[in-house]
């Protein structure tokens, strides 16, 4: 069975630092009521949004319904953002606080879903470019098992590729803290991994008894 590689840290990519500074003026533009300024920040940031807010969800069905969420708030807020943090950052700081708003007033919990329903969030939040997705265990799956604090460590590194101090920042803990979470989640991932590698055991006939 092939089971999907982890990105190594020195793999983690990141995007150019002018994407991020183009999504920023965008940002800025769309503050000051430009509409295609709008249309290019929302195009650029929606596929981060839904897949972070999917790994910190509950309720996978309700993952389009946060991401729009987001970006109400965040369209309602910008007149408050003056491009001191990128606005990737500043815009899944906002997702955060609306899962967690989510989850606050609504008490969503996990409940028995079909798998057509999980399909949609599977598939939005799988990561792109990384060997062996396609086959064996879906990383989404693995993730599942961290607590929750390692999980969106490693989702905001590794799958969305944010430095470390923007990770620290959206999570509001130090840089340090990050890369223990990180390191902690690869390893049970690695464990994870190894498992799955392992065949299933053989079950031995039984003797026949003369």
């Amino acid at each position: 069975m092939i089971t999907p590689a982890l990105p190594l840290s020195h793999e983690r990519r990141e995007p150019p630092a002018s994407a991020d500074e183009s999504i920023t003026a965008w940002a800025l533009a769309a503050r000051g009521g430009d509409p295609a300024a709008v249309d290019r920040f929302v195009r650029a940031l929606h596929r981060d949004v839904i897949r972070y807010v999917a790994h910190l969800c509950a309720d996978p069905q309700a993952v389009d319904d946060l991401a729009q969420d987001t970006f109400l708030r965040a369209l309602g807020s910008l007149h408050r953002f003056e491009g001191r943090s990128s606005a990737r950052t500043w815009l899944l700081a906002i997702a955060r606080r609306a899962v967690a708003d989510s989850l606050r007033n609504t008490a969503v919990r996990p409940r028995p879903a079909d798998l057509s329903d999980w399909e949609p969030a599977v598939e939005l939040a799988q990561p792109r470019g990384l060997p062996g997705f396609d086959d064996g265990v879906a990383l989404l799956e693995l993730l599942a098992s961290l607590p929750d604090e390692r999980r969106e460590a490693f989702v905001l590194t590794q799958l969305l590729g944010l430095p470390y101090a923007e990770a620290a920042e959206l999570s509001d803990c130090p840089v340090g803290t990050v890369r223990s979470r990180v390191a902690r989640a690869r390893a049970t991932l690695m464990a994870l991994l190894a498992e799955a590698e392992q065949p299933p055991p053989v079950a031995s006939p039984a003797l026949a008894v003369a």
